[in-house]
């Protein structure tokens, strides 16, 4: 029973990286995804010229992107999702098999990507309360994309 037992958690442990694989979908480029996306929520949409922005944001030499919601207007209203506190911003990770992955949303008013001790970080540019204010200036948290995770490393 106890060999059983054993057998059956080697087993799960070598299928486990399958499952967590599963639960990621990579689609084949962002900008078609959202596009699609919101021309199904909204007919009649349209995206600016900042709706898509492509740049290497984890430091891998492969570029990725960063979808801008405040870049698109439906039926005349500028920004959906966009409220006193930013700007929903999507951002995806490719990966260097092919396809993307939404690594985070971040409802931030804007970013610098900038670097920074030799690495390239974000400046998100956020509602005072990110940083545990009511009121002005607005929050500026610096982050550093690791892999694919976002790592704060300083709020101001």
């Amino acid at each position: 029973m106890k060999c059983l037992l054993i057998a059956l958690q080697l087993l799960a442990a070598c299928l486990m990286p399958f499952a967590v694989n599963a639960q990621q979908q990579l689609i084949s480029d962002p900008e078609i995804y959202e596009k699609d996306y919101f021309r199904k929520e909204c007919p009649g949409v349209s995206f600016d010229d900042g709706f898509i922005t492509r740049l290497d944001i984890n430091n891998d030499g492969i570029i990725d992107a960063i979808a801008n919601h405040g870049a698109i207007t439906c039926n005349g209203q500028k920004g959906m999702g966009c409220n006193e506190e930013g700007c929903p911003h999507n951002f995806y990770l490719q990966v260097k098999e092919g396809g993307y992955f939404m690594m985070a949303t971040a409802q931030i008013y804007g970013y610098d990507f900038i670097k920074r001790f030799g690495n390239m970080v974000f400046v998100f540019k956020m509602h005072p309360r990110y940083c545990e204010r009511s009121e002005k200036p607005d929050c500026e948290m610096t982050v550093r994309v690791r892999g694919a995770k976002m790592v704060t490393i300083s709020k101001k």
